[in-house]
């Protein structure tokens, strides 16, 4: 008898879970749509209709590789929060789906959307993940609500993955990490306060 034969989101699954093997072995560079099809046991045509490129496909696939996301740390202080989300990150990208996240960040910087949603499925945390932390960190008085901005929000993941990705760093150290945050993050927090119409209120980012 037959199998039968796969259809809507079951499909869907396996394509996606073909294309998250196939990404995790040969990366970005030697991902191709026959690989996947023949991994899937589906034709061309079946990814086509879901995903218009192999880049599409292939951010598709490292978010399904990628969907135990960065847990969200809730220490009670913004600074222990913000060391304990680049823990994370650094981690993440010193793995082997670091590698593969570096080769398709590579891969797909010509597509901004792509790009955005790469960057949001990665596991150092997307914006909201960061924001979530800051808005925590402004409800106890920690940070001024004018930091609560998607770019100063990530501004100390950027600055780690700047380590990676123009350093080519293979792990970043402890010490960096501090001195992301205690030099360049928190003071950029405070700073924010200092700029706008609470300037005069007092926070204190212990």
């Amino acid at each position: 008898m037959a199998a039968e034969r796969r259809r809507g989101a079951v499909l869907e699954l396996a394509i996606l879970r073909a294309a998250a093997e196939e990404l995790a072995e040969v990366g970005f560079p030697g991902l191709t749509m026959d690989g996947v099809a023949r991994r899937a046991g589906t034709n061309k045509n079946a990814i086509y209709r879901r995903w218009p490129s192999r880049a599409a496909l292939a951010v598709a696939a490292y978010r399904q590789l990628a969907a135990d996301s960065a847990e969200l740390p809730d220490t009670g202080s913004l600074r222990a929060d913000v060391l304990e989300l680049l823990r994370g990150a650094n981690r993440h990208w010193s793995s082997p789906l670091g590698d593969v996240l570096r080769g398709l960040l590579a891969g797909v910087g010509g597509e901004p959307e792509l790009l955005r949603e790469l960057q949001e499925a990665s596991n150092d945390g997307g914006s909201a993940l960061w924001l979530t932390v800051l808005g925590r960190a402004v409800a106890r008085g920690e940070a001024p609500p004018e930091a609560l901005h998607p770019r100063v929000a990530t501004a100390a993941v950027v600055l780690l993955r700047n380590e990676f990705i123009t350093r080519g760093a293979p792990n970043v150290p402890e010490s960096v990490l501090v001195e992301i945050v205690d030099e360049v993050y928190l003071p950029l927090i405070r700073g924010r306060g200092a700029r706008g119409p609470t300037s005069a209120r007092s926070t204190s980012i212990e």
